[in-house]
């Protein structure tokens, strides 16, 4: 660690028995990496070589000597032998040396010394360790650790700059991968190695600032201390490999920061092209369910629950939308930031603007389209309203009250009154309809304006026949009009056929040669208001508002059920939906509807369009029930599915997916009170038949309405039945196997059975019991009414079976005396006696033809 004169290291060989037997190899080492320890421009001065060889011999020193000489790797300054201390072996040391000088062919001079204060003449005595006299501050267990430590650290830049080097080949020829999950890992992969790597970097530099700060150490502890060249050698060694080391670090972090940004945008990228076909598939979707909006409607409330079907699906869209678009925005800033793969980004971020774009102005294109149809059928339903309202005056005009002359002026103003607001109410050019609203009429929408144009012109002829009857009465009459009478074909009954004046279908049955007889007749009922024509006429007006409230009211039956199937049935599917269905309701939307779906296509494709085209024949629409009536047997079959749907409802009708549902609809009305509406449509069908047929008793069509309004009441009977039936409750076998239910009702019920107590039987005579009756094919159920609490399902009442009979052993008494409501049902040769009061007479003949008839079916099939 010392020092010569002019800076040359030294290299003290201490004195050392064993120094011959030193393997070469080992030597060599040694000397090679004492002399690589000084620096280059040092090393290149030379070195002094102080060999202490006082304890020792003559012929070692000679060896050793030239051991050196021949081994030593670098350049020689000076060689300087402390010679043996012996007397002897002093005296021969100089006496030898002098004569075997020429052996050690050095290059350098080789000087004896015979005492360490001779050496210190060549080297500072602050440059020698104290084995020589010197103070230089040398330990070499010290010394040997710290070059230890130091060649460690050495060796560990040096690794890590191999392993750092090869890592950033690695990361260099990695092929980016092709989805998100892979980058995402191999960016998880090589930010793990990276973060590895920078802690093995810490460690080093913590390492390399531990040794240094070993070097540094007397310093900090003592300032006035001096480092030898060797310290300061070794510490400019440390301060080189940390410098190395941070170089090697900064090159590999830029490295990082540039392959972590390209994986980050790989990422970026895959994330975009993920999110991309997810956006584009749905965006397709909303294309494709806002092609199906192609229905224009057929009525203003059609058209706004279209209307508000779209606006209800632009809202879903929207968040699809906003995610086309946010998605767009993100790959145009990846474009503005330089992202390598701009050429894949801009045709992605063009075709989602597009999609976006021409979703936007479809859906606007399509609600102006609506809105044009809305305002269409606001112009038919207006003229549509007018001409019943102006049936409906014709129809309320008394007859009596228009003899007088003021009745009839009075009349006559109530009709220019009316007609008068006709400028704001009915369609004035047909031409005109056409042309404005030419890209919404289709084929059915053409036909609706044409018959509401013909309704219209048909009402305005009415309007004008009636103003000149009401003309003729309201003129001065200028001599009394004296009774004739009239000749008796002139009474000829006028039946109704298909629309067109009374007048000409009087003349069409009178034939010509009575028109004269008539025509005298019309001026006869003209002057009493007496005319046939007349009332012919109001008849023909009140059918006129049946078939109206008719189809009037199947549209807007077709509507709800249409309401219920997209806002209830069709939102069970809807994934948007998917987390407010409880599991348990899950894939139970036949269960909770029924065939409700075919019902609607059954009113919606079929019942409804032939109903529209009896609306000029009204008293015909008898054919289009009979037409249709195998078709609506499938009101039975959704009857027959009600108790399950009655107690799934029950068990959900809490749930907050209904409760949306009912408040996106805008429902006063919980579901329950829909799913009520095919029962209820059987209902009003009757009722509306009924009228029909009261308005028609002389038409074509009466016998038609006849067995459509008797078809319709089995139905009926049937449904109600069917309804009853599956309300019975505790019995335990297949109802199905007891035949078809024949009837079914409630009556008061008195048992007389020869087995039993007797004080019951005395009992039973005087206390009636409730019992409703289920009479079937094959046998009679006795069941115990139980009226529920509650509204919608909740009202329908349940029957608590008690006993049967088979109707093979069953007899009955027709009379019992004392009560013509009164019959028996007797069992086994009257073993038990049932005493059935019912609510009439006329319940009572039923009931026993019925039971007559199975068991007079009962003894054919026997014999």
């Amino acid at each position: 660690g010392g020092r010569g004169g002019d800076g040359c290291p030294v290299i003290t060989f201490p004195d050392y028995p064993a120094f011959s037997e030193i393997p070469e190899k080992e030597f060599q080492n040694v000397l090679t990496y004492l002399t690589s320890i000084p620096s280059l421009r040092d090393a290149g001065i030379g070195f002094i070589l102080v060999i202490d060889r006082r304890q020792d011999k003559w012929t070692s020193v000679k060896a050793s000597i030239l051991r050196i000489a021949a081994s030593f790797p670098g350049n020689l300054q000076l060689v300087l032998v402390l010679r043996p201390t012996g007397f002897f072996h002093r005296a021969l040391s100089d006496i030898a040396f002098k004569f075997n000088k020429d052996e050690f062919k050095m290059k350098v001079p080789i000087i004896m010394l015979g005492s360490v204060s001779e050496l210190q003449g060549y080297i500072d005595k602050t440059q020698l360790t104290e084995d020589l006299g010197g103070t230089l501050d040398y330990c070499h267990n010290r010394w040997l650790s710290r070059r230890t430590a130091i060649e460690g650290f050495a060796q560990k830049v040096k690794q890590t700059a191999q392993i750092l080097q090869s890592f950033g080949t690695e990361l260099a020829e990695t092929e980016l991968p092709n989805d998100v999950q892979s980058t995402s890992s191999l960016l998880a992969t090589h930010t793990e190695k990276k973060d590895k790597m920078k802690e093995d970097i810490r460690l080093a530099v913590e390492q390399g600032d531990d040794i240094l700060g070993s070097i540094t150490k007397p310093v900090t502890e003592n300032p006035e201390y001096k480092l030898n060249q060797d310290q300061l050698d070794n510490q400019t060694t440390v301060e080189r490999l940390l410098a190395q080391l941070h170089e090697t670090e900064t090159a590999f972090d830029e490295f990082w920061i540039k392959h972590q940004q390209k994986l980050e945008q790989c990422l970026h990228l895959r994330n975009f092209e993920q999110n991309f076909r997810e956006v584009k598939a749905a965006l397709d979707i909303v294309s494709e369910r806002l092609s199906a909006f192609t229905d224009v409607g057929n009525s203003c409330s059609h058209v706004e629950h279209i209307l508000k079907d779209l606006a209800n699906f632009e809202e879903k869209s929207c968040e699809t939308v906003a995610k086309a678009r946010m998605l767009a925005s993100e790959g145009d800033a990846f474009i503005q930031s330089n992202h390598y793969a701009v050429d894949s980004i801009i045709p992605k971020c063009s075709e989602l603007h597009h999609l976006c774009d021409v979703f936007t102005t479809e859906t606007e294109r399509r609600r102006n389209l609506l809105n044009k149809s809305l305002e269409l059928h606001g112009l038919l339903e207006k003229s549509m309203k007018w001409c019943d309202e102006g049936i409906y005056l014709l129809a309320s005009q008394p007859v009596d009250k228009c003899q007088s002359q003021d009745g009839a002026e009075s009349a006559l103003q109530e009709i220019e009154k009316f007609l008068d607001t006709g400028a704001g109410n009915k369609i004035k050019e047909l031409n005109k309809i056409y042309r404005e609203y030419a890209h919404i009429l289709n084929e059915d929408l053409k036909e609706h304006v044409q018959k509401v144009f013909q309704k219209q012109e048909s009402m305005e002829e009415m309007f004008q026949k009636r103003q000149v009857s009401l003309k003729k009465l309201a003129a001065k009459q200028t001599r009394p009009v004296q009774p004739v009478a009239p000749r008796p074909e002139a009474f000829v009954k006028s039946p109704c056929t298909f629309p067109g004046s009374a007048k000409d279908n009087a003349r069409r049955k009178a034939g010509p040669r009575d028109q004269q007889g008539q025509h005298e007749m019309t001026e006869l009922h003209q002057s009493r208001g007496g005319s046939t024509m007349d009332d012919e006429e109001n008849l023909a007006v009140l059918r006129q508002h049946v078939i109206n409230e008719l189809i009037e009211t199947e549209r807007a039956y077709v509507e709800e059920l249409l309401c219920v199937l997209e806002g209830y049935a069709a939102e069970m599917d809807n994934p948007l939906m998917a987390h407010l269905i409880s599991p348990e309701l899950q894939n139970k939307k036949d269960i909770l509807f029924g065939n409700m779906e075919e019902i609607y296509h059954f009113h919606n494709r079929i019942f409804l369009r032939e109903l529209e085209n009896y609306v000029e024949y009204p008293e015909l629409v008898g054919r289009c029930f009979l037409d249709q009536m195998e078709d609506f047997q499938i009101y039975e079959k959704y009857c027959q599915n009600k108790p399950r749907s009655e107690s799934l409802w029950r068990q959900f009708s809490d749930s907050v997916f209904f409760q949306e549902c009912q408040r996106k609809l805008d429902h006063k009305l919980s579901l329950d009170s829909y799913l009520l509406k095919p029962v209820q449509r059987i209902t009003k069908y009757q009722l509306l038949l009924k009228e029909m047929l009261k308005y028609s008793k002389n038409c074509e069509g009466a016998e038609d309405l006849q067995e459509a309004l008797t078809s319709i009441l089995g139905i009926l009977k049937a449904v109600n039945d069917s309804m009853h039936q599956i309300a019975i409750t505790g019995y335990d076998g297949n109802l199905n196997e007891l035949g078809k239910l024949l009837m079914q009702g409630s009556f008061n019920v008195w048992t007389d059975h020869k087995k039993g107590h007797s004080k019951v039987k005395d009992l039973a005579r005087f206390k009636p019991m409730q019992r409703h009756l289920f009479l079937h094919e094959k046998a009679v159920l006795f069941c115990k009414k139980r009226e529920e609490n509650g509204e919608g399902y909740e009202k329908a009442p349940s029957y608590s079976y008690k006993h049967s009979l088979n109707m093979a052993a069953v007899g009955i008494t027709e009379n019992v005396k004392g009560d013509a409501k009164k019959f028996e049902i007797w069992y086994n040769a009257r073993e038990e006696v049932y005493i059935i009061q019912a609510p009439t007479p006329e319940v009572k003949a039923t009931w026993v033809n019925e039971i007559r008839k199975v068991l007079t079916s009962q003894l054919q099939a026997c014999r």
